[in-house]
């Protein structure tokens, strides 16, 4: 029996996001395999993917506790790491391990794991690459990366980018012990639920800040915006518009073109299937989980063509030179004008989305750690 240790960190900062649901997605699989024993030593966590995945254990009294400060409005993410933390420092403690899963870059396990070994998953490089947006890091991410390169058994790279990207920053870490992994996809469209959405919009998903380039697609096609009286752009996710954007979406002229929307889990298929197209418009992603889900659900993707995105997208995606606000707005008109052509990248793109797979990945993630135990 091989026990393996996950620790929660991420599970304590993310309710939604990419990592956490990698992690959710890849274990969920794994726990069925009973040569493994998977430890997620976590008292309590807000986050919907783990909430959901089977891997908790039966609920302790904590968990009502926290939940019932939750319904009262009261924040509990620092109360859950704290709680979380000391569980698994007892844990490291009290029993011994073939594998350690570190989930983030706080390198605090390492003191207690001795000479047991590690897998680190690289999400990205956004970090080293665009150290001007994290100026203000309580994470201390570029520091405790780096640490935890140079210690791990194993290095996971969600794409062949972000080991370039890996290998670039840090040329003493030994390439052999560094192994490309991909995400899968696992988003569905369930046409049973109810979204309120506009018949003619642009889709914009997730986080809008510094790299996420909203502002440049805000620009790129605002003339298109206050020209066609029917588009808009929908941010899907993201949290509400800060005063800032507010101040901004004022300046240019669109306020009432561009509208935010929380969503459900389970809606956010509709989002990208009733969408005129998907634009993602990030100058940097390590591998980016919003290109396979736009695909997957019929959506044609307009993307910038950098970083992984090519390596994604593949010819499915439309892309746009990133420097340039024109040709991100002509290849916008062209998708949304060119029936034809939209209809032959929403193809492509189902047949792309194919090839990435969470069973592959999980089966992938396996034989890595079994290396890494065998030394």
């Amino acid at each position: 029996m091989i026990k393996i240790l996950i620790d929660p960190q991420i599970f304590n900062m993310q309710t939604y996001g990419g990592i956490s649901r990698y992690y959710t997605e890849i274990f969920s699989r794994l726990k069925t395999n009973k040569e493994l024993s998977i430890i997620l030593p976590i008292h309590t966590t807000n986050n919907f993917y783990i909430i959901n995945s089977g891997l908790l254990k039966q609920k302790e009294l904590i968990t009502y506790f926290i939940s019932t400060l939750n319904a009262l409005g009261i924040s509990t993410r620092s109360l859950n790491r704290k709680i979380n933390k000391k569980k698994i420092k007892e844990s490291l403690k009290n029993a011994k391990y073939d594998l350690v899963i570190p989930t983030y870059y706080d390198p605090y396990f390492l003191a207690a794991i001795d000479d047991t070994p590690f897998v680190l998953t690289v999400y990205d490089m956004v970090h080293e690459l665009m150290p001007q947006y994290f100026t203000d890091d309580p994470w201390n991410v570029i520091e405790n990366k780096k640490e935890l390169l140079e210690k791990a058994t194993k290095i996971i790279a969600v794409s062949k980018n972000t080991k370039k990207d890996i290998i670039k920053f840090y040329p003493n870490i030994d390439e052999s012990k560094i192994e490309v992994i991909y995400h899968g996809n696992s988003i569905q469209v369930n046409e049973n639920v109810v979204v309120d959405l506009p018949e003619n919009y642009i889709l914009f998903v997730g986080s809008r800040d510094y790299y996420k380039n909203f502002y440049f697609l805000v620009e790129s096609i605002k003339d298109l915006l206050i020209k066609d009286t029917t588009l808009k752009i929908i941010c899907a996710g993201g949290g509400r518009f800060k005063d800032e954007e507010i101040e901004f979406l004022t300046k240019n002229g669109v306020l009432d073109k561009v509208e935010q929307k929380y969503f459900e889990e389970e809606q956010l298929g509709l989002f990208y299937k009733n969408a005129r197209c998907f634009v993602f418009p990030s100058m940097y992603e390590g591998f980016g989980i919003p290109v396979l889900e736009s695909m997957a659900c019929g959506c044609p993707i307009v993307l910038s063509n950098s970083s992984s995105f090519p390596e994604v997208a593949g010819d499915a995606g439309i892309y746009f030179d990133v420097s340039s606000k024109e040709d991100l707005m002509n290849k916008i008109v062209l998708v949304l004008n060119d029936e034809k052509l939209r209809n032959k990248h929403i193809l492509k793109g189902i047949e792309q989305a194919k090839k990435f797979d969470w069973e592959i990945a999980a089966s992938q993630c396996l034989e890595l750690y079994k290396k890494a135990i065998n030394g």
